[in-house]
């Protein structure tokens, strides 16, 4: 029978990415969400009865072991960007982390691939990425043969990056940022994806790896990135981080007051991220170590930005109608 591997948070957007590719090499998969009908999707990712979305609570032990069941590897992609409910960074990033590796090791697991992010610091102002850093801890405290993936932010189809600027550019002469000049190395969801297969196969060795783009950009350069794909000129201005908490304390106001009917675009962790550089440290393992060569984000985003040109899909044979000759 095949291998088997679940994947918790498998319908998100690395979880599906890893689940595809899982899929076309043979394996059984295993879509462990809170949600499973919302992930009925996924059982398209491969042939009839191979993809499954199951019924799963990180937060509960008998929940995750009973998604692990029979598993031979197991991939944690669960990410939140912002607190819901019970679902906070410590529920989430620590004890759900924490809960997966423990239970993999009594189980008998092979193998576990645990997704982190770049600049995980315990001792950081930032909730989120202090409960990365506690999470990644729990986790090799029961695992220290895990594979522990630090990507910089993501971007490719459905990212909440590099669509949340494009949708920017759609209101107004200028369009602001914070934190202009830090710098950060995007990175193809695709190849994160490639490196979580390689260590939920058993192809990576233990250990951590932070996986960059083969571009460092300033977050002004990304802008112009994103002006440019979406063929729009637009006045670029860096918002000050006191204006910017100000901005954030309102929105998250504004946010509680409805009861998360609005979900705030930026929040006091979001901004103490743009804070400092997001990249890949010198001397550590990378794609290269795992025999990926990286994407660029120029290479990607005109494939799915263009739906925020002023002409969407047409744009580009408008600009190719202005050669046109009518003499």
């Amino acid at each position: 029978m095949a291998k088997l591997v679940t994947i918790f948070g498998g319908s998100g957007f690395l979880g599906r990415q890893v689940a595809q590719q899982m899929a076309r090499q043979g394996w059984r998969v295993r879509i462990a969400v809170r949600r499973p009908d919302e992930a009925l999707f996924t059982r398209t990712y491969g042939a009839v009865g191979q993809v499954q979305p199951v019924l799963c609570n990180i937060r509960d032990d008998l929940s995750v072991r009973a998604s692990m069941s029979d598993a031979d590897a197991v991939v944690n992609c669960v990410n939140i960007l912002s607190p819901k409910g019970k679902s906070t960074f410590k529920s989430v990033f620590e004890d759900g982390a924490e809960h997966i590796a423990r239970l993999s090791a009594e189980m008998g697991v092979a193998r576990i691939v645990h997704v982190s992010g770049i600049g995980v610091d315990a001792d950081s102002d930032s909730a989120y990425v202090a409960g990365k850093a506690r999470g990644e801890a729990a986790v090799l405290r029961h695992r220290p043969d895990a594979v522990i993936l630090r990507p910089s932010v993501m971007f490719g189809p459905g990212d909440s990056f590099y669509n949340r600027f494009a949708g920017m550019t759609r209101f107004g002469p200028v369009v602001p940022i914070v934190g202009g000049s830090i710098k950060m190395q995007p990175v193809f969801v695709d190849d994160v994806a490639r490196a979580a297969v390689k260590g939920a196969t058993g192809e990576a060795a233990p250990g951590i790896y932070e996986l960059g783009g083969p571009d460092v950009l300033t977050m002004r350069q990304i802008m112009g990135q994103v002006l440019r794909a979406t063929m729009r000129r637009r006045g670029v201005v860096n918002m000050p981080f006191w204006l910017a908490g100000i901005g954030a304390r309102v929105l998250g106001a504004v946010q509680f007051v409805t009861g998360g009917l609005f979900t705030s675009p930026l929040g006091r962790d979001q901004l103490a991220l743009l804070r400092r550089d997001n990249v890949v440290s010198p001397g550590a393992r990378g794609f290269a170590d795992l025999g990926i060569q990286p994407v660029a984000a120029d290479a990607v985003i005109d494939g799915y930005l263009w739906r925020f040109r002023p002409s969407g899909q047409y744009d580009a044979i408008k600009q190719s109608a202005k050669n046109l000759r009518t003499d």
